[in-house]
């Protein structure tokens, strides 16, 4: 057993290699890690709330054990501190739905289908060998089978890949699917509705019959601080930059969390959010075609986006004066895995902060705002995900997803079909949607918040608005939970502000941050569609709810093969009060996507994403201490102190 000094961390510490080791000793030893047993999931448990500062450490893990020959999963929790399992519920997938997919699952549904007779018949009416055929796995859902209930289940979609290097994505096999039991290593169902010709067009973006000849007219981007980044990294994981404060954490399901964020003002650390991360991610299409009606997958929680966090590339895929943060997660087997440089961080210059040029005092006013940057890749399939927290001079948050990658395929049925774009002759992409859904743990000042939504409001013409002018706005109190389940509305301007109404600034009114959603459609199924009901967070931009410490994830705890309700539904069902109460605010965003031409063979980076900006938490501007920028020159740009003028005002704008 590892030793008990070895495991002293702090509460927000990220999971280490000897806490990993010491999960696994203890399942072990308590029988419940046979070589069987696999580990679909390992994620430390926050400290209970209402733990003191500098009490001792409670370092708890939740962890989901799969059985590889049928035995009924289980749901632990252990206290590495103590060396004991606290407790290990088994679960009935019939009821709680399946555990996520693991990866070695992924090579049985390829392995079981290349000796399958009716894939491999399939396959012969196509001309194709079958080992030059890849296959996706894909999960499930859950649709009018009754016999796959309480069963693991993906599907496979099959794509022809001519040789090593070449992008199988370009050659969709359709009008074929199969249903594969992983569990049993069966294959329940193979599907073909007819032979349908195979894209023949490659789309292997680095050969040079499609890029041509490199450009060579970039010049070089090079981005210096020779006194190193401003902010300081302590505990490994404890960051201080500028007036910011926060812990950054990971976990193998959520990817990168933001821990106890908070803003110096003016000597007084004040809290903001508890806990932030981005708790699901659920990818539907809206291809009708029986062969992929059934596509949605919960990239987060079906998935686990964090385990497949990518190393990053200094000059690829962070630019400058970058800190790497390395985190560990567990495998399959409960070894531990260091994801090497799998958290970028750096400062960037984020234009300007503040300007005036002010005809009566002659002061030349000009500061740069910069930020600090937390990011992380993930590749899930044919998909990658960039997730980016911001952080800003002035007190913004600010959170941008980026999709990148390779969009999914289908064979075209031909011009004017409604569900799918074509991107090369015969070759489709169906139209889907990307849903994110951002869990943020609220403390502004502490946990006594409130959510008010706010709206524009025009004025009619008339007594006491006589030119028609007047416009004014609406703030509403979200005083229950159901009156908190709310859609954006960008008539309206709608925003929602979050705030404390027992800590006041100098005006009297409630200190708060403003949630500025960027108001795209939500989720598009059908209300009554099987996955509605699975991803019911998706179908509004706003949720809030009471703290609970167990209520983790918009979809509940375990998403795949789950028939719907769990989650946000189940979590609002007691209507409980929200005003002045310890809040958790949900935030539906996403992408709603119909790829272009422009996206293929690889797909250029879009992005969306949400702000929360300080309203009326400061007492004033926060940035007042910024100093002024000293350009190469050398000279200040303008201040108070410095009038400027014109060789002034060259340098803040060379």
């Amino acid at each position: 057993m590892t030793a008990a000094k070895d495991l002293e961390v702090s509460a927000y510490q990220m999971t280490t290699s000897a806490e990993i080791a010491a999960v696994r000793e203890i399942l072990h030893a308590a029988g419940l890690l046979g070589e069987s047993a696999r580990i679909a999931y390992l994620g430390l448990l926050d400290p209970p709330r209402g733990s003191s500062e500098g009490a001792a450490v409670d370092r708890r893990f939740r962890v989901f054990l799969h059985d590889v020959i049928g035995a009924a999963p289980k749901d632990a929790v252990v206290s590495v501190t103590r060396g004991t399992v606290e407790s290990a519920v088994e679960l009935d997938t019939a009821v709680t739905g399946e555990l996520p997919v693991l990866e070695e699952e992924f090579e049985v549904v390829e392995a079981l289908l290349a000796t399958h007779p009716e894939w491999l018949e399939a396959l012969a009416a196509r001309n194709l060998a079958v080992e030059k055929v890849r296959v996706a796995p894909l999960s499930a859902g859950v649709f009018e089978y009754p016999e796959e209930k309480g069963r693991r289940i993906l599907r496979g979609l099959a794509f022809y890949q001519d040789f090593p290097e070449d992008s199988a994505w370009a050659h969709p096999v359709d009008g074929l699917v199969a249903y594969v039991d992983v569990t049993n290593k069966s294959v329940d169902a193979v599907l073909d509705f007819g032979v349908v010709p195979v894209p023949a067009e490659h789309g292997n973006y680095t050969d040079p019959e499609l890029t041509g000849p490199t450009r060579t007219t970039q010049k070089p981007i090079n981005i210096t601080q020779p006194e190193g980044p401003s902010f300081s990294v302590t505990a490994g994981n404890h960051i201080e930059w500028e007036n910011w404060s926060l812990d950054i954490g990971f976990d193998v399901r959520e990817g990168v969390v933001l821990n106890n964020l908070a803003f110096n003002d003016r000597g007084r650390k004040r809290p903001i959010i508890n806990r932030a991360s981005i708790a699901e991610m659920v990818v539907p299409y809206g291809d009708p075609s029986p062969v992929r009606s059934w596509q949605n997958y919960f990239d987060t929680g079906e998935y686990l986006v964090g385990q497949y966090a990518n190393s990053l590339e200094l000059g690829c895929d962070c630019l400058g004066e970058i800190t790497y943060l390395s985190p560990v997660v567990a495998d399959a087997f409960g070894n531990p895995r260091e994801i090497r440089n799998g958290i970028c961080m750096h400062e960037e210059d984020a234009s300007i902060l503040a300007k005036h040029s002010d005809l009566w005092t002659g002061i030349n006013y000009t500061r740069r705002n910069r930020r600090l940057v937390v990011s992380f890749f993930t590749t899930i399939g044919n998909y990658d995900y960039g997730f980016y927290w911001y952080l800003y001079l002035d007190g913004t948050i600010e959170f941008e997803a980026k999709a990148t990658g390779i969009v999914f395929t289908s064979a075209h049925p031909g011009k004017g079909y409604p569900y799918a774009s074509e991107l090369a002759p015969g070759l489709g992409a169906p139209y889907h949607q990307h849903l994110f859904g951002a869990r943020l743990d609220m403390a502004i000042d502490g946990f006594a918040n409130r959510v008010e939504e706010e709206d524009v409001v025009r004025v009619p013409m008339g007594e006491g608005n006589e030119r028609g002018n007047a416009f004014t706005r609406k703030r509403t109190i979200l005083g229950t939970e159901s009156e908190a389940v709310r859609e954006a509305d960008m008539r309206a301007g709608r925003t929602w502000i979050i705030s404390n109404p027992t800590s006041l600034n100098r005006l009297g009114e409630p200190v708060g941050y403003k949630l500025h959603p960027q108001g795209q459609p939500m989720l598009l199924a059908d209300p009554e569609s099987s996955v509605a009901q699975r991803a019911t967070f998706a179908t509004k931009d706003l949720w809030v709810t009471q703290f609970s410490e167990d209520e983790r994830y918009p979809t509940g705890d375990f998403v795949n093969q789950h028939g719907g309700g769990a989650g946000l539904p189940a979590y609002i069902a007691g209507n409980r009060e929200l005003d002045g109460e310890d809040l958790v605010v949900w935030h539906t965003f996403g992408l709603t996507h119909f790829p272009r031409l422009e996206d293929w063979p690889i797909m250029p980076v879009d992005t969306v994403g949400f702000k929360l900006r300080p309203e009326g938490f400061f007492d004033r501007s926060p940035v007042l201490d910024v100093p002024a920028s000293v350009p190469a020159g050398g000279t200040h740009c303008g201040g108070a102190n410095n009038p400027g003028g014109a060789d002034g005002d060259d340098n803040c704008h060379c």
